[in-house]
């Protein structure tokens, strides 16, 4: 019997109708609280991973030329150097000369070391390990043939709360859950190194919103509860009559889980576009800081046969669904999951992260630490158009 992803749901005729969106505009208007959330990690992920690149080799240690080495897989600014990013933090990174006959070396500061301490106690606790495949096995889950090439998988690494060395550390030890394979990449068309779960975990097919809705009861007979998603708005943003109109009737269709397989259903209809909805919610929902980059969004989504529908989805529900233009990149932030930049519920790894922060931090100059409530030049909050701002990016 095929697992429940590849079997088409029965849907009611009215489920087929066309989309039936207004014709206007959906304003984005800025978010302060959630541009902090996103802004105050700036640098944060470059420098776990200079200091997990460090502490990769036997003596902890890097000489700067092969540090320098390192600047693409960091993804540091074109007019930013290896050596001048781990200056600007002296309270994580330390740079010596072991003897003047030496190439000048890259280490950890104690503070640094003791820190990653604790966060690799917390990646080898046991909660956290099942809690980590739990995640990586419905992210799986989420594709048609439950298996993404590896060079996806690692672009969410960060975002899912995986180890810098997953493989070795994690999978190595579920060979009843994952197992490597060759699959052809549908963006390059050649053969890649994938990521397959061996077999569907019918318990895991249940998403975040049904899990709240049915709360515990008995999933196969309450699938047609009505589900809705939460929906919030920056303050003092309301949408316009005609389009608040057109998402209440469309909150008000039945929901489809994003680990059904729904692709029979016109795809400009307005139920194919809250299953990607779904789809979406359900991705952001795995992450441990419910948001990842755009362009991570976008390149998942060309393997879960979406194309442009995770795009239609950030400009048609800027209610779920939030974009932030800070640290250099586009970040789609889940509304719901924080209380102004404060997470609703924290994960270990995020309070293992803010610790990295402050740490960070600590030698930052006087007037420049990241206000939470930043406006620009007049004081009021940017406007702008979601279509427009996703189409620069």
């Amino acid at each position: 019997m095929p697992p429940p992803h590849t079997t088409k749901l029965k849907l009611p005729h009215q489920l087929h109708q066309l989309r039936t969106f207004v014709d206007a505009k959906i304003k984005w208007v800025r978010d302060p609280y959630l541009d902090f959330a996103v802004e105050r990690e700036k640098d944060l992920k470059q420098a776990i991973s200079l200091k997990n690149h460090i502490l990769s080799t036997p003596s902890n240690s890097l000489p700067l030329s092969t540090a320098s080495l390192l600047k693409p897989h960091l993804h540091l600014p074109s007019s930013t150097s290896t050596s001048k990013f781990s200056l600007k933090y002296p309270s994580i990174f330390t740079q010596f000369n072991p003897s003047p006959h030496l190439p000048p070396l890259l280490t950890l500061t104690p503070q640094a070391l003791a820190l990653h301490k604790e966060e690799s106690a917390i990646h080898a606790s046991t909660s956290h390990r099942n809690d980590a495949v739990r995640r990586l096995s419905k992210l799986l889950m989420l594709t048609g043939a439950s298996r993404l090439p590896l060079y996806v998988i690692e672009r969410l690494k960060w975002d899912m709360g995986l180890p810098h060395n997953y493989f070795l550390t994690l999978l190595a030890d579920f060979p009843d859950y994952f197992q490597l394979c060759e699959m052809r990449d549908e963006l390059g068309g050649e053969q890649v190194l994938a990521l397959e779960l061996v077999s569907w975990r019918k318990e895991l097919a249940v998403s975040e919103l049904e899990r709240r809705a049915w709360n515990g009861g008995d999933f196969g007979h309450k699938r047609w509860v009505r589900i809705a998603f939460p929906m919030c708005l920056t303050k003092g943003f309301e949408l316009e009559k005609k389009v608040r109109n057109w998402v209440e009737q469309w909150q008000d269709l039945p929901y489809i889980s994003p680990y059904e397989n729904a692709f029979h259903l016109p795809p400009n209809s307005d139920q194919a576009e809250k299953w990607a909805v779904a789809v979406l919610h359900e991705l952001l929902w795995l992450t441990v800081s419910k948001k990842t980059e755009r362009d991570n969004v976008f390149c998942l989504g060309e393997y879960l046969g979406f194309g442009g529908r995770f795009k239609k989805a950030l400009v048609h529900h800027p209610g779920i669904f939030y974009l932030s233009n800070k640290i250099r990149t586009q970040t789609v932030v889940l509304r719901e999951a924080y209380r102004k930049d404060f997470l609703v519920e924290k994960h270990p790894l995020m309070g293992m992260r803010h610790r990295y922060i402050h740490l960070m931090n600590k030698v930052q100059k006087r007037g420049k630490q990241a206000a939470a409530l930043s406006t620009n030049g007049n004081g009021r909050k940017k406007k702008g158009n979601v279509s427009d701002m996703i189409n620069r990016g």
